[in-house]
């Protein structure tokens, strides 16, 4: 189950495992009992499933919860609830993957659910069906704003409704894009209940919702007159909440011991001359996860913020406060980890997102380290230069590259510019899937993956390919008439399944040269080490999420941004002279510069 951030996806696991606890009375149609578990508390390696739910039938009462969940699972009776992939630690991923599949492999008369935020997917599951989370769509959104406003006074005064037609006004239509996800939907509601409107962008929702929580924990502080809420200003809490949300993230850590959520508390609290002498770090955390639901208490003495987009938020927040754009761009450009805090970044910078984009450029650029690289650029550059049509040049360059190597960056970067193009380009991406990244190259294949590759090429790279890509103009110089009439050609010689791997080597081998020859593109350019391919997948992501940040960003100069947009995917002749020159010097250690 993929979705975004705040889609609803542990929502909908949970709702899955209601319906099948009620049997045949559920919407669920297997007689399954279901086990939630937690991905992000996999912080012992290796994990454990079986214990892990054995666990959870001892917390349940469950009589001899080790035998239970063992004969359970022979049985193939477990409905296995697998939430928030994308919350395990960093260093323990690739290892929870490969045990919960091992896991799937051996009791595999059971059902699993996982779920795991889109940017964070890589396919990571065999046997599994991957099925995406929709946004809600108008209807729902209406009907769920009436039901958050459905108290006596709200349907006299017609509070929902009122709601949902500022909502329709031209002026609210990024808010209305926000309501199409349940989690921001939410906080929407929360502000106008106490504002009468609505924010412009995600991170203006967050501040706002943020802000109305502490308030609301404020005046229940005016009410109860304990001494522990006396001299513990919003802001001030703010800030203590945006210290812990951020010192955490940096760690890659999502749960808190009591004892070390106290320690920096105190630490906090010590450090600032102008906090309260008589608070003490027990009191104000006890006082939080009581009143407010940031962060929550979810095992004895083990806390964590209650969503991970609220301490991705406030670590944003620690960011801007405190000035960290150098250190967030230099350390986590490419750590997908932290996509979602440049987002809030970019929006919560009203002084302008100037300075955060060019430092991701630089820190970009940086990334195309080798002769080969560099050329594989000029070349997108070279080949889309001046083809006509109206859409920008990165878009016309992601689409070389995509072609050149299939790379999944670069058909999302082409989106981020142009959907019509990504959509010509998707289609070939699907259809080819099989063989990304080996576009070219399909030499020691087995025969079984040698037939793969041909029927997925034989189908993606056609003649009807060829005729979208010539409608788009994204190339120039091409003669598209002569590169359908050799494929139509070609078409006959498609060897059959019975035939030689050799055979379909060859095939696949033709086939790219034809694709090659059209594009002028030299072999050898495509021709990239692993090291090469990731630096290259690390390129393209960072200017997919430098977009996204213009996208996010509350305040840009429009020439800044033209002069990004100008050089994205592009290589200066003295950046690609110095990697020829570099290429050089290190193959002749003893030539003069």
């Amino acid at each position: 189950v993929l979705g975004g951030p705040g889609a609803g996806k542990s929502t909908f696991l949970r709702k899955m495992g209601l319906e099948a606890l009620k049997g045949r009375l559920g919407r669920y149609e297997h007689e399954c009992i279901p086990v939630f578990l937690e991905l992000k508390s996999a912080t012992s390696n290796p994990l454990n499933i079986e214990q892990a739910i054995a666990h959870e039938f001892q917390v349940c009462g469950f009589p001899s919860a080790d035998a239970c969940t063992t004969q359970l699972l022979e049985q193939g009776r477990l409905l296995v609830l697998l939430d928030g992939l994308d919350e395990v630690p960093s260093k323990n991923l690739n290892d929870v993957i490969c045990q919960i599949q091992d896991f799937v492999d051996r009791y595999d008369n059971n059902r699993f659910i996982a779920s795991c935020r889109v940017a964070a997917y890589r396919h990571n599951f065999r046997r599994f069906t991957d099925v995406a989370i929709a946004d809600f769509d108008s209807a729902q959104i209406e009907q769920f704003i009436n039901n958050w406003f459905n108290s006596n006074l709200d349907r006299e005064v017609g509070t929902g409704q009122r709601c949902w037609e500022i909502l329709q006004k031209p002026e609210h239509a990024a808010a209305k894009e926000l309501a199409q996800t349940p989690l921001l939907l939410t906080l929407l509601c929360l502000v106008y209940d106490h504002s009468q409107n609505f924010p412009k962008n995600r991170s203006g929702l967050y501040r706002k919702a943020l802000r109305i929580l502490l308030e609301e924990w404020a005046s229940e502080k005016r009410i109860l007159q304990e001494e522990i809420y006396q001299g513990l200003s919003t802001e001030l809490e703010e800030i203590l909440l945006s210290d812990i949300a951020y010192h955490g993230f940096e760690a890659d850590r999502l749960f808190f011991a009591q004892r070390d959520l106290v320690n920096q508390i105190k630490t906090f609290l010590t450090s600032n001359l102008n906090a309260p002498k008589h608070l003490n770090g027990e009191g104000v955390l006890n006082a939080i996860a009581i009143q407010q639901g940031i962060l929550v208490e979810r095992a004895e003495e083990v806390f964590s913020f209650s969503h991970l987009t609220l301490q991705e938020y406030l670590t944003a927040q620690f960011i801007e406060d405190h000035h960290q754009i150098g250190r967030l761009v230099s350390a986590h450009l490419t750590d997908e980890r932290w996509q979602e805090v440049f987002l809030l970044v970019a929006g919560l910078m009203r002084g302008g997102a100037d300075e955060l984009l060019l430092r991701m450029e630089r820190k970009a650029r940086k990334l195309i380290n080798t002769p080969k690289l560099a050329a594989l650029l000029a070349w997108a550059d070279r080949i889309t230069v001046g083809s006509g049509g109206g859409m920008p040049a990165p878009t016309k360059r992601s689409a070389a590259i995509f072609l050149a190597l299939m790379c999944d960056r670069a058909l999302h970067l082409s989106h981020s510019f142009d959907p019509e193009v990504a959509r010509v380009l998707d289609l070939a991406r699907t259809l080819a899937r099989a063989g990304v990244p080996e576009f070219i190259y399909t030499l020691n294949n087995t025969p079984a993956r040698a037939s793969t590759l041909t029927r997925a090429f034989a189908r993606a790279f056609t003649q009807t390919f060829a005729r979208e890509l010539e409608k788009l103009k994204i190339f120039n110089n091409i003669d598209f008439n002569v590169l359908i009439a050799r494929l139509e050609a070609f078409r006959a010689r498609k060897p059959d399944i019975r035939q030689s791997a050799e055979a379909h080597q060859d095939f696949n081998f033709r086939l790219s040269q034809i694709w090659l020859n059209a594009l002028q593109l030299d072999s050898n350019l495509i021709s990239l080490s692993d090291e090469e391919l990731e630096s290259l997948e690390h390129y393209l992501y960072a200017n997919w999420l430098i977009v996204r940040c213009r996208q996010a960003a509350v305040r840009l100069s429009p020439q800044i941004w033209q002069a990004i947009e100008a050089r994205m995917l592009q290589i200066e002749p003295t950046e690609l002279s110095t990697h020829t020159l570099r290429s050089e010097t290190q193959a002749h250690p003893s030539a003069e510069t």
